[in-house]
């Protein structure tokens, strides 16, 4: 007895391994991480050729506020300057008007003079840092100690001008006092004593001290020292450019568009409707990733990948047996049903045949049933032989034998001859009138209920779950579905989808199997549909013309020549196409 187990739905994955998975995906939008390097080199260029007669001078000055005592500690300057306003001011066309002046600068270069000056405050000082830029040592030099100048004198001149409105003002207040104390003096120095007298004196006492206070705070404003401040730090010329250099700037345009490169290439991740990893695949189904196709042996070539020079293929093919086989959801019932989302079902037909040659490697008994009633072809591409095999499809004995030979299943059964993994029976299919009818027959479900019999398994092959409904109505019976799709031609939504589909119809999805894309969806493209209209026009499978079925007591296999010819002599488009399809084997009826 095999012992099995059941595997997780969905792998489970921490954060550093989703981590990982998304940057190896990010490496797949190289041209984008490209763009963005080449983008952030060109920057680089234009930055380090600018800025390479670029030089800059700086000159600081420490302000200082009014004070009759610089001694005195209670006095914060912070307090009485208001550092924000006065770089405002040192920024203003009044200082740069006034640094013209001085350097002589024409009214047309008067917009550049201003432009290349920057002032700034360190951060807990006092300081303003008179920053200039322009196209000289020199010149940058001059400049900015023309400029830190020019705000001195203005701010001295501001100061001046508002203690001389005080003084004013004070002075304005002390004459009209002074002038009555005078005429006070001339009217008590006549007057008899007596209360007359006393109350003129209070009055000249009175007016005498209004004019003491008001010369008081004259002389205290002329005493100020009126300083606006001092410079610090005088600007030198520059002994080099103020510029990274050449070297710099491309290593800096190189980093910076490499991390604009790896943003784009993120945006252009996060809106990717394609599933891009196995683990994408995986969480929208819901399932393990079973096994992934080499690249450039999934197409082309037989179906069958026992024999074959490069071994790797059917190695494939025998680890996704062997992973369903401990799954204990297959291995329970041994029925798997193979789809692709949509389009074609080439790579899903050979899936299915591989997978049915692997399990008749094992020694169990392999029932393949091409469900593809639509396009079927697994009899002309496989080697087959139809002498001495047991129909499992037949009702011995039963009165309707002869009725269930007129629609498919027929009876008609082949035996695959799979190499050295052994051989295992093929049930063909073939075009029908009524495609659901013949899918949900008793005779179907008796041909998949084969499953049942000890040491069997049935693998069953459907057309696109998203083009036909065919795979649902199958699901319900062959529970077990394998979806074999590319990556890079269906969305993270048609996974969904199918995954929904299948779950509401009885069954469970035991995984997936990735494949390279095929060379018309390599042209095609992601969700572009081929003109000509509805699902069943995409990617239709070439199959040989309806012939006459022969007939069960003799069974004639079609050979490979003969699917050559027909295959040769077929013209696209010529009406035979349409007319198969519509084509009903009435010489059995």
């Amino acid at each position: 007895m095999i012992e099995t187990n059941r595997p997780a739905a969905a792998p489970a994955e921490d954060e550093p391994d989703l981590l990982r998975d998304q940057f190896r995906q990010l490496l797949r939008y190289r041209r984008l991480i490209a763009l963005g390097v080449g983008t952030g080199l060109l920057g680089g260029v234009y930055l380090g050729v600018s800025t390479a007669d670029t030089y800059v001078a700086t000159a600081d000055i420490v302000l200082r506020a009014p004070t009759d005592d610089p001694f005195n500690p209670s006095l914060a300057p912070d307090k009485a300057i208001n550092i924000g306003s006065e770089r405002q001011v040192a920024l203003s066309s009044s200082i740069a008007n006034e640094a013209a002046k001085k350097l002589g600068v024409s009214a047309t270069d008067f917009s550049a003079l201003r432009a290349g000056l920057q002032v700034t405050n360190p951060p807990q000082t006092m300081v303003l840092r008179f920053t200039y830029t322009a196209g000289s040592p020199a010149e940058a030099a001059t400049r900015a100690n023309a400029m830190s100048e020019a705000y001195l004198l203005k701010r001295q001149e501001a100061l001046d001008v508002t203690r001389d409105k005080m003084v004013k003002g004070y002075q304005e207040q002390r004459d009209p006092v002074a002038k009555q104390l005078e005429e006070l003096t001339k009217q008590t120095t006549g007057m008899p004593a007596g209360p007359a007298r006393d109350a003129a004196y209070a009055a000249k006492t009175d007016q005498q001290s209004k004019i003491n206070t008001l010369n008081g705070n004259i002389a205290k404003l002329k005493a100020l020292d009126m300083t606006p401040g001092r410079v610090t730090s005088t600007a030198v010329p520059p002994h080099g450019a103020d510029g990274p250099g050449l070297p710099m700037s491309l290593a800096l345009g190189a980093a910076v568009g490499l991390a604009l490169g790896l943003l784009g290439a993120w945006v252009r991740l996060v809106f990717d409707p394609a599933p891009r990893s196995e683990g994408d695949v995986a969480r929208a189904l819901r399932a393990p990733v079973l096994g992934s196709l080499p690249r450039g042996k999934a197409d082309g070539g037989p179906l069958l990948a026992a024999g074959e020079e490069d071994p790797r293929l059917a190695e494939e093919f025998r680890s996704v047996a062997f992973r369903l086989a401990y799954d204990a959801r297959f291995a329970d019932r041994r029925r798997l049903l193979v789809v692709a989302p949509r389009g074609s079902s080439e790579i899903a037909a050979a899936v299915a045949v591989n997978l049915a040659a692997s399990f008749a490697e094992t020694g169990k008994d392999v029932l393949l049933i091409e469900a593809d009633l639509r396009t079927p072809v697994l009899a002309s591409q496989l080697p087959t032989d139809a002498s001495g095999r047991p129909n499992w499809s037949k009702s011995k004995g039963s009165a309707g034998a002869q009725h269930a030979e007129a629609e498919w299943p027929d009876g008609r059964q082949l035996l695959v001859d799979a190499g050295e993994s052994g051989s295992f029976d093929l049930i063909p299919g073939e075009r029908v009138r009524n495609v659901p009818r013949a899918l949900t027959s008793q005779r179907a479900t008796r041909l998949i209920s084969e499953a049942d019999s000890p040491n069997s398994t049935v693998v069953v092959l459907a057309p696109p779950v998203l083009s036909y409904a065919d795979a649902l109505a199958l699901v319900d019976r062959v529970d077990g579905v394998l979806v074999v799709c590319n990556p890079g031609a269906v969305r993270r939504t048609d996974l969904s989808r199918i995954r929904e589909l299948i779950s509401g119809a009885g069954g469970t999805v035991l995984g997936a199997v990735l494949h390279a894309p095929l060379p018309g969806e390599k042209k095609r493209g992601l969700g572009r549909a081929p003109k000509g209209g509805g699902p069943a026009a995409e990617d239709p499978r070439p199959a040989p013309p309806s012939a006459p079925s022969p007939r069960r007591s003799e069974p004639q296999p079609i050979p490979y020549e003969v699917a050559a010819a027909d295959a040769a002599q077929h013209i696209p488009g010529d009406g035979t196409d349409t007319v198969a399809l519509r084509t009903v084997r009435t010489g059995r009826r």
